[in-house]
């Protein structure tokens, strides 16, 4: 009977042995040493991938935002606010419904097939938009200036970025509704425009983001 207690308690003594020792270096060291090595070569992307503007954080380069006017009253949803460049729909966006504490937003694609009859009004509709918002005095959008990414949403309605094609449609209405010269946005839009990575990987893309602090501090200047 002793020697099966003495057994037993040297099992439950090494067992707690290899507990602790995997604790501390599965726990702890090896997150440290992980964060250590993050911080220490990546530490922009560690962080979030964070975008500044006069020293506060007011977005990243990963996850695109909405540029809207104050909801009005019997709206459903807000209008764009067109002085500021505007990125792609996001019509997979939906509320959350399980914790009604708080008012979240959800990303997600509209698991909606090419030929789903929802899916084509609403690409209808954004191009109607994209045509009426952008045409200005001395500048008309012809519907075949209009790319795939200005009318519809990317798979998880956040995307940050858009191409150089529909930020370049933008230029004349963003120019005239900040009292700006087209020169001066379309060079903008130049020096925010991304090539591919690594000059194959991708497509050419511009940061929204990116682009409207860049916009808000030319039009200060």
């Amino acid at each position: 009977m002793n020697t099966s207690i003495g057994s037993t308690a040297r099992l439950l003594g090494a067992g707690l042995r290899a507990l602790l020792v995997l604790t501390l270096v599965c726990g702890v060291l090896y997150p440290l040493a992980v964060m250590g090595v993050g911080q220490g070569l990546f530490n922009h992307r560690a962080n979030g991938s964070e975008i500044t503007s006069n020293g506060r954080v007011v977005g990243s380069e990963l996850i695109g935002q909405r540029y809207d006017l104050p909801l009005k009253k019997g709206e459903e949803t807000p209008a764009p606010d067109l002085k500021w460049f505007q990125p792609r729909p996001s019509n997979g966006l939906g509320t959350n419904t399980v914790n009604t504490q708080y008012r979240l937003i959800l990303s997600g694609a509209t698991n909606r097939a090419g030929d789903n009859e929802e899916l084509i009004q609403w690409v209808k509709d954004a191009k109607a938009a994209v045509i009426k918002d952008n045409s200005v005095n001395g500048y008309q959008v012809r519907p075949s200036d209009v790319p795939p990414d200005a009318v519809t949403s990317s798979g998880s309605g956040l995307d940050p970025a858009i191409s150089p094609e529909y930020a370049r449609i933008q230029v004349h209405r963003v120019a005239e509704l900040n009292g700006l010269g087209v020169e001066q946005v379309e060079k903008l839009v130049n020096e925010h425009t991304d090539g591919r990575i690594l000059g194959f990987v991708g497509e050419p893309r511009v940061n929204v983001l990116e682009l409207n602090i860049a916009l808000k501090a030319l039009e200060k200047g």
